[in-house]
Parts: C-alpha cells; structure tokens; sequence
C-alpha cells in the first residue's frame, strides 16, 4: 500500500473527500479487523500498514495520513512513544485501539480523545471514525492541542510517578521506579527486580511500559523492559547482535534496534 496523502484530496465524480490511513498494531486479526470496517467507507484509503511501533513512525512520517488507527501496546516503540516522536510537528487525528488498560483509558478521558477498546463493535468503530471525520473537518491541527496535552500528562508523572504497589499475603510494598532494575513478563504476571528482591504483580508488560516509560525505562525484548539508569554495557555478540550488562552483573539479551537504545540512553 504505497497512497500518501497529507491533506484531504477531492476524489473525482463524486465531491467526496479521500480521508488517507494508516493502520497501526502488532496483531494481524486487529489490522485485518480495521482494514475490513474502512473497506465500507468509500471516503477512506488505507495508506499503509505498520507492525511495530518503529514502523509506524517512519511510515507516518513519510505519509503524512489524515488518520491514524493507533495500537497502543507495540514492540519496539509504544503508541505514546510513536507520538512523541511525531511531535512537535503537526499530528494526524488519532483513534487508539487498546486493550484494558486502565491507565491509557484514564488519559484519553482526560484529554477527550477517542479510543476503541478491544474487542470492538462496527457500531463504536463508525462512531468512533465520524468523531474522526469531524476533527479533520474543523481543520489540520484542530486535534494537537488535545494529543499534545496527553503526552503531557503522561509525563508528568516522571517526576511524581507515583510508587508501583506491590500485593503480597504479609505485605503491600511500594516500589519507586528508581528502585526497579528491570521487568520480566511471566504470562499474566510481570516480575520486578528491584535489587536483591523480586517481587510478583498480576500486570502486563505493556501497561507497566507505559507507566515506566517517562521514568528512564525502555522495552529492550517482548518480554523484558529495562530502567537505562541501570545499563553499564551493550556488547557485541554476532552478527547484528547484541546484549545488554547491567550494573549488577545481569546479562540480558536485547531485540530493539541499537540506534534506538542508544538514542535513549543519550537522554539520561
């Protein structure tokens, strides 16, 4: 799919205006769910379709679409993130696709932004895609002001994050997110190393990316996310290859591109 498009364009015989897409999100049944929807609506031409969250910014970079289905939870770089990285610029009209995630919900409401939680109906899809469709109709950049706010939000927690509250039979621990080393991903669970300790939460990865993302932490695999405070090496082990040694020893193998660690690792 290869149609860019950085404004609406008049589409010969019948005055309606070609609304350009791209679909954004790690699941192919998700992609193919948006992409069935938007083939009833002749208004709307699906520019491309992106996987990770790295995609996803090169290919809305280079496309400049009106709209945006965007995935939250994605390797590599995450909804937000994907965001950041088109900011300052000019933003497209945004509709997020999530699973619960308590907290992104949270921040949508708060910023009155739009966002379809998976699994969705054809009815919430259209009204979510007409909320759209007015957006873009009051004009380019009438919608930035409300995403920008939201990248604000999440944030601003990064100095005040809070403390990650940890369940036990004995106890309720209160981690801060300078304490955490790393997190494991074990099924329903996510595992904390927080020193010598680790502590068990019923959590997805990808909430807790969230969260800890403006804290200094990046997803260096599917399954493991890093506080970079806490990076004392990256060593070669192959070709393209490369794994991570923390300060307390640990080795960690890494699946996220260098350039974009180091990027990271750059801002701390």
């Amino acid at each position: 799919m290869g149609l860019a498009s950085a404004a609406f364009h008049p589409r010969p015989g019948n005055g309606l205006r070609t609304i350009s897409a791209i679909i954004a999100d790690d699941e192919p049944l998700a992609r193919e769910r948006v992409r069935s929807l938007l083939a009833e609506e002749t208004d709307v031409a699906v520019a491309a379709e992106c996987a990770d969250g790295a995609q996803t910014l090169r290919e809305t970079q280079r496309l400049r679409p009106d709209l945006l289905f965007l995935d939250v939870q994605m390797p590599r770089l995450n909804g937000f993130a994907v965001l950041e990285g088109l900011s300052p610029g000019p933003l497209p009209a945004v509709i997020f696709t999530t699973a619960h995630d308590e907290h992104a919900l949270r921040a949508f409401e708060v910023n009155a932004l739009d966002y379809l939680l998976k699994p969705f109906t054809e009815a919430r899809f259209k009204v979510a895609l007409e909320r759209a469709r007015a957006r873009l109709e009051e004009g380019v950049g009438a919608g930035d002001s409300r995403l920008k706010s939201l990248l604000r939000e999440l944030h601003a927690p990064a100095g005040g994050l809070g403390r990650i509250m940890v369940r036990s039979a004995e106890r309720i621990l209160f981690l801060r997110p300078a304490e955490i080393v790393r997190v494991e991903a074990a099924g329903n669970y996510v595992i904390l190393h927080a020193g010598r300790e680790q502590h068990i939460l019923r959590d997805t990865l990808s909430a807790l990316e969230t969260r800890l993302q403006p804290a200094g932490f990046m997803r260096i695999s599917r399954s493991g996310l890093v506080n970079l405070a806490c990076i004392r090496e990256i060593q070669p082990v192959g070709a393209g290859r490369h794994v991570l040694l923390l300060k307390d020893g640990t080795r960690l193998d890494m699946t996220c591109a260098l350039g974009e660690l180091q990027a990271r690792l750059g801002e701390i």
